[in-house]
């Protein structure tokens, strides 16, 4: 079962193998059923969450079987909770590329006008191209647009087109991955082969590999950033109960 499942990891396009995890998360959490991780997320306990990324940089025990959440996920989780107000006041929401761990759960909530939008994902309400988004000026109070920005050919348009989009006084969270070893952003037009991107910039639909300067990125677009290291703040026990990377900062990045 484990190699049908990084098989179509690893091969299956995006909408389709979104569209195959609702047949997945009905029999994956009885095989890890157990008490040696939690997900904050959907509250459900697990022996082990499932494996995941690409073959160059596999992570284990990452993805929860059942709402299907990352680490990055998790942690962006408790960081809505506790450090904003996402959850209490009323807010029209933009969910760029919406993950199917909140989703569901945006969804319900009576608080918030939620809009999402992607490309292609059967999730989205909206498709459209993240280089020119349909929307006015200063309409969302709140913007979610997490592990994009790594995909789109020019990244500096895209964050020009959501800060255009973010009403004065509102909050994004935009999270990429970051290579905290590298100062500066690597992005090579040459590389085109998904080996050598893969390779490169860690997955294969990857067009660059950020580095520790992402928020002067995202500051050059008008943003102003504040960088929040919230998960040295949670307790080790909890950080490896969630399986949190330690390492991982939070952009909160303001108009």
């Amino acid at each position: 079962m484990m190699s049908l499942y990084r098989y179509a990891l690893q091969n299956l396009p995006r909408p389709l193998l979104i569209r195959a995890s609702y047949v997945f998360r009905l029999f994956a959490p009885l095989l890890y059923r157990g008490n040696d991780v939690e997900c904050p997320v959907c509250k459900r306990h697990f022996s082990k969450f499932l494996s995941y990324g690409s073959n160059q940089a596999l992570r284990q025990n990452v993805l929860c079987p059942h709402c299907l959440s990352l680490e990055r996920h998790r942690l962006l989780w408790i960081y809505l909770n506790q450090k904003t107000n996402f959850f209490s006041k009323q807010h029209d929401v933009l969910h760029i590329a919406p993950e199917q761990c909140f989703h569901e759960r945006f969804k319900k909530l009576k608080n918030i006008t939620y809009f999402t939008g992607d490309l292609e994902s059967p999730l989205a309400e909206y498709h459209f191209d993240l280089h020119q988004i349909p929307f006015d000026d200063n309409k969302f109070d709140v913007i979610l647009c997490n592990h994009v920005l790594e995909h789109v050919e020019d990244y500096a348009r895209c964050m020009r087109e959501l800060y255009r989009v973010l009403k004065p006084g509102g909050w994004a969270i935009m999270q990429v991955p970051i290579d905290y070893n590298r100062e500066l952003t690597y992005e090579d037009k040459t590389i085109t082969s998904p080996e050598e991107r893969e390779k490169h910039f860690w997955q294969k639909d990857h067009l660059r590999l950020f580095g520790k300067d992402y928020p002067q990125h995202l500051e050059k677009a008008g943003f102003k950033v504040k960088s929040d290291t919230f998960v040295k703040n949670l307790k080790p026990e909890l950080r490896q109960k969630f399986r949190l990377q330690n390492e991982e900062i939070i952009y909160l990045a303001q108009k």
